[in-house]
């Protein structure tokens, strides 16, 4: 082998070398971003979980001052069934007793809505000149990513109109109104048939009569219909009509009736299945004699 051709190797060697040490580098980058992009990943998640059970557990104490003061109602009437509705006046303003002092922190509380079995329990907000103030502000008024349910402005429960529309954030941890989209399923729906929404002035017992995904279309779309623009009837047909499109749109037979006069509760929260993607229940007021 000549000198030149063993040079030429030797530079080849070297350049293999050179090669191989680039390599190395490049995957030691490569692993260290990997790295903190998993580092990342966990305390954004941590955070998120941390903040999300912050949250519920000021609701479960907000929970706990309206059944505190249901319990005591019930030790002084000796009888749950003879239990009648007691007011405070605040402010000038009726209130029922159970959630006299939920209002006395926050006026701009209006009632507790609960799915029983599942975890939709929780305080409802209605602030008057922002109809979205609470989307992402805690009972406090503070920033929190969770929000907390509230009423449409448009809504308005002490009339009441004929559809009270309530709003609530689709959680990734399973809270606020993530879990109606299991209403999807009507084997779901056969065990979770009612809700409760009582509000400062009485209580409500609803049933459910419809449940399907929608979403939010352009404001100059006049061809699809949109279940977050009806709040009055102008007429027993309009009434009438928009009962049989939502229940059109469930996936699933509801035989439940549903008169004109009857108030409607229509809970609507996030969906992905589609831009702007929406999932709803609607639910009818359950009237006792």
């Amino acid at each position: 082998m000549s000198r030149e051709e063993k040079t030429e190797m030797q530079e080849d060697k070297q350049t293999v070398k050179k090669g191989a040490g680039t390599i190395d580098w490049i995957r030691m980058i490569l692993g260290i971003i990997c790295i903190c992009i998993a580092v990342g990943c966990i305390i954004y998640l941590g955070s998120y979980f941390l903040k999300s059970k912050h949250s519920q557990d000021r609701v479960k104490e907000l929970k706990q001052i309206v059944s505190d003061v249901k319990t005591d109602d019930t030790e002084e009437s000796g009888d749950m069934q003879e239990q009648r509705i007691e007011y405070e006046k605040i402010n000038g303003r009726l209130v029922q007793k159970k959630f006299a002092e939920l209002y006395r922190q926050n006026p701009d509380f209006i009632g507790w809505l609960t799915i029983p079995g599942t975890k939709v329990d929780y305080p409802v907000m209605q602030h008057e000149g922002d109809n979205e103030y609470y989307i992402h502000r805690n009972f406090e008024e503070e920033w929190d990513g969770s929000g907390l349910p509230f009423m449409d402005l448009r809504s308005n429960y002490m009339l009441p109109t004929d559809n009270l529309l309530i709003y609530g954030h689709n959680m990734k941890s399973g809270t606020m109104f993530a879990g109606i989209l299991k209403y999807d399923s009507e084997e779901y729906y056969q065990t979770h048939k009612t809700l409760t929404f009582d509000t400062l002035d009485a209580d409500g017992e609803y049933e459910v009569i419809a449940a399907f995904y929608s979403q939010i279309y352009p404001e100059e779309d006049t061809e699809h219909f949109k279940y977050y623009e009806f709040f009055d009837a102008g007429s027993e047909e309009e009434f009438n009509a928009y009962v049989e499109q939502v229940q059109a749109l469930t996936p699933y037979k509801i035989d439940t009736e549903v008169s004109y006069g009857d108030t409607l509760l229509t809970l609507s929260t996030c969906a992905y299945n589609t831009e702007n993607g929406r999932f709803v229940l609607v639910a009818k007021q359950i009237l006792t004699d």
